[in-house]
């Protein structure tokens, strides 16, 4: 039985972007992928997630669930049967504080979730954001405050420039039961409106392994939010490794 259409809002979502050594990041990817590259550079991240009134789409608001939600990410591109390009995201690990979310991925839905504990102070100007996972083996980071633009140091040359790139990653890919496949999930956002977030601190043991991520194979690009976005959430076809 394929996941019926499931409906919400954005309540916040901050995509916080890495740069990485395309032939690191290559290890840590199926085969079936390569890497999306940027100025020569593999990009991958965290998408830190406010989900509320998550519901499927026939039912009413009032019954919705919400949740926090953290994912890593890396944006890759790959053949499909045809041989036609396609582009997206590999997701090597998402957390939730729902149990929902932790019971039913995988199983109803697709892509497993471990559990975490989260801690967000949200105002309008500033973010203080941490995750611990329950079973210690991933913890997240992160202060940021409203910015006008990138810093000088991204490889993206302006807002504009890494809208574009991470607003075609909307269909993403991660691990089944079945070991020769992966689920996928498609995000639908009703409108597409991200803004600078100016990052004050930022850490994720994920990416500070380094048996992961040697030495100076990975930095910090920028930060990204949006908010109040109204999407869905479709299944999409499973994908042979």
């Amino acid at each position: 039985m394929g996941l019926p259409v499931i409906q919400g809002i954005i309540r916040r979502r901050i995509l916080v972007n890495f740069r990485v050594d395309p032939k690191v990041i290559q290890r840590q990817i199926p085969s079936r992928f390569r890497p999306k590259l940027h100025d020569g550079q593999a990009v991958a991240g965290v998408c830190l997630i406010r989900l509320e009134h998550i519901r499927p789409k026939m039912l009413p608001e009032i019954v919705g669930l919400s949740s926090e939600n953290a994912a890593h990410r890396v944006a890759v591109q790959w053949e499909d049967e045809q041989g036609a390009s396609c582009e997206g995201v590999f997701v090597p690990r998402r957390d939730t504080d729902s149990e929902f979310n932790h019971l039913l991925g995988g199983r109803v839905f697709p892509g497993q979730y471990s559990r975490a504990e989260f801690k967000v102070v949200d105002t309008p100007d500033r973010i203080d954001f941490s995750m611990r996972a329950e079973d210690g083996s991933v913890s997240i980071e992160l202060t940021g405050l409203a910015s006008e633009g990138l810093p000088a140091s991204s490889i993206f040359r302006s807002l504009a420039d890494s809208s574009s790139f991470f607003e075609r990653g909307s269909l993403g890919y991660s691990a089944a039961s079945d070991q020769d496949r992966l689920d996928g999930i498609r995000l639908d956002t009703k409108e597409w409106r991200v803004k600078p977030l100016d990052v004050e601190k930022v850490y994720s043991s994920y990416f500070a392994d380094a048996s992961r991520f040697p030495a100076g194979s990975v930095h910090f690009d920028h930060a990204l939010i949006m908010r109040n976005i109204q999407h869905e959430w479709h299944s999409a076809a499973k994908l042979d490794l």
